[in-house]
């Protein structure tokens, strides 16, 4: 069935319509006699040539006047009209259109009567779906003219190849071979497509392409179509994927830097797809994968240069040759630097040192290192940082349960907010230190398989709670202090600066006391006696019901077991 668009087509070629609008009722099949039967316009006779001059050539179809040629239609390449030839005529029409009087000039044509029988001739020998060849006359709207044994078709732009050209005037003078897609005998149009014929011989190597097409197989191609995943390769009848991947064993940006249109390529068939006719193409694989080679050329622990090629949040790409990257991870790009991203220490193009840390030859991937080209600091943080060694160094973060001291380029102490003071209760270490403050520290414990470092403020002074404070707090004394805390088993008594002592809800008052907060408010200043100065737990027990207490009282109650 014919495209409809076709018939849109078809209907541009009005002027071959125009050059082939002849009535087809008079073009009787058979010898014409001079004279024999009623003339009819349109009719097809012959005529015998009585006089030729420089415009007309007279001719006698057995009519009262004769008819007259112009002399134009005898072509250049046919002899020259004689007086007394038979020629084939049509009849055009009667000059005064008055058939019955027997007189007037008639008009003849030599051209559209030859016409008439090439259409006829063609008509016995062209049906559709007949492959013919023919010439390319002219463009004309919508399309080409092509002349096929004498009778002018039409050629359909779209009709021209399996890609439209850009111009299809480049087809006039060639000649072409095409499928007739439609004869309309009434219209005496003949509809040709040279694009039909391509697709059905296409069609027809295809199918035998198919047939001996082996994975594995080496075959020359031509570059049809790039695309940004790669490259359209026509094998002869079927196209095949040339995928980006597959054209290199190194890195590619764009198909275009391997290929171009209409590119005579070697490729090998790597797969085969006979439901869906796709064709996987390779052009690597025609030469040995550098990978091959890589564990000797590489082996674990070597150092070697190469070129970073991308970046990403978790590391960089190094090429160590064309087809071979490594990964660098972040973890192993340095060895005391935090590295937030890749590209805060390199980026691509920059040329590298690298250790090969690892290699899975199976999934092509290298494992490499930056860090390991220089030596750890942390291998000598032990002999530099020993244990009571004060160092100083700048509060680098804060968290709740201490601060990062950074003492060097890239390694930190963790200052614990239990060694912060020897009698305050740190709740916080911005209670103590603040962020960008320099401070010194005694360094407590080093842990280089961790890479840790324990770092202590307090341990820069004697600890008071083995010499000062017993000597200055004992058993029986009466002291001022003031309420800093109130809880639902007692009150700490703030002493002196960080020092406190408790005071149970037991101790508050000789009554019994169900809220503490019924008695004494945070802030209240208040005198209370030493019950209990215990070193080893770093407490002070108090009383504030037993400060007026005697010497007696005390110990009645004490034997009393109170």
């Amino acid at each position: 069935m014919v495209n409809r668009n076709l018939i849109r087509e078809l209907e541009l070629g009005d002027e071959l319509n125009q050059e082939l609008e002849l009535a087809m009722a008079g073009a009787v099949d058979g010898d014409y006699s001079i004279g024999a039967g009623t003339l009819a316009v349109n009719a097809v006779l012959h005529g015998k040539i009585l006089r030729v001059d420089s415009e007309f050539v007279l001719v006698d179809v057995g009519y009262k006047s004769e008819g007259h040629i112009p002399r134009n239609e005898w072509d250049e390449t046919e002899p020259a009209p004689q007086i007394g030839d038979i020629v084939k005529v049509l009849l055009e029409e009667f000059e005064d259109g008055q058939l019955e009087e027997q007189r007037g000039l008639i008009t003849l044509s030599k051209r559209k009567a030859r016409r008439i029988e090439d259409w006829l001739r063609v008509m016995e020998s062209v049906h559709e779906d007949d492959v013919v060849t023919g010439f390319v006359t002219r463009k004309i709207k919508g399309g080409l003219l092509v002349d096929i044994s004498g009778v002018n078709v039409f050629l359909p732009a779209s009709q021209v190849d399996i890609r439209r050209p850009a111009d299809i005037g480049d087809y006039c003078g060639r000649a072409i071979q095409c499928l007739v897609l439609k004869i309309d005998e009434a219209r005496r149009n003949i509809v040709v497509s040279r694009r039909a014929l391509i697709e059905q011989e296409r069609t027809e190597r295809k199918k035998q392409l198919m047939e001996t097409l082996e994975a594995g197989q080496i075959r020359r191609g031509i570059v049809k179509n790039i695309a940004d995943f790669g490259a359209f390769v026509d094998l002869g009848g079927i196209d095949g994927l040339l995928h980006i991947t597959d054209m290199s064993w190194g890195r590619i940006g764009h198909p275009s830097e391997m290929v171009s249109i209409d590119q005579e390529l070697e490729v090998q068939v790597l797969h085969i797809d006979r439901e869906r006719d796709k064709i996987a193409l390779g052009m690597k694989q025609r030469t040995d994968s550098p990978w091959a080679k890589v564990a000797d050329k590489y082996p674990v622990e070597t150092v070697c240069n190469g070129t970073v090629v991308n970046v990403m949040s978790y590391g960089a790409f190094v090429k160590l040759e064309d087809g071979v990257e490594g990964l660098v991870h972040i973890s192993e790009m340095s060895w005391t630097k935090r590295v937030s991203h890749p590209s805060e220490l390199v980026k691509p193009g920059d040329e590298v040192e690298v250790v090969v840390l690892a290699i899975n030859k199976e999934k092509q991937e290298i494992s490499l290192g930056m860090k390991q080209t220089q030596q750890n600091p942390w291998e000598k943080v032990a002999a530099d940082y020993p244990p009571d060694a004060v160092v100083k160094g700048v509060v680098r973060n804060l968290t709740n349960y201490g601060a990062f001291i950074e003492i060097d380029d890239g390694i930190d102490g963790l200052l614990h907010v239990t060694d912060m003071s020897w009698t305050r209760k740190v709740t916080h270490p911005s209670e103590m230190v603040e962020k960008g403050q320099e401070i010194s520290c005694k360094v407590l414990s080093v842990d280089q398989q961790r890479r840790r470092i324990a770092l202590g403020l307090k341990q820069m002074q004697e600890d008071p709670w083995t010499t000062d404070i017993p000597s200055r707090y004992k058993p029986g004394d009466v002291v001022n202090g003031a309420v800093t805390k109130i809880t639902n088993f007692g009150v700490f008594v703030g002493l002196e600066d960080g020092l406190e002592g408790l005071l149970h809800i037991s101790e508050l008052a000789e009554a019994m006391v169900e809220n503490a907060e019924d008695i004494v408010k945070v802030g209240d200043p208040i005198e209370v006696k030493i019950l209990r100065v215990d070193t080893e737990d770093r407490k002070i027990g108090l009383s504030r019901k037993r400060v007026n207490w005697s010497s007696e009282r005390e110990a009645q109650e004490a034997s009393e077991g109170v």
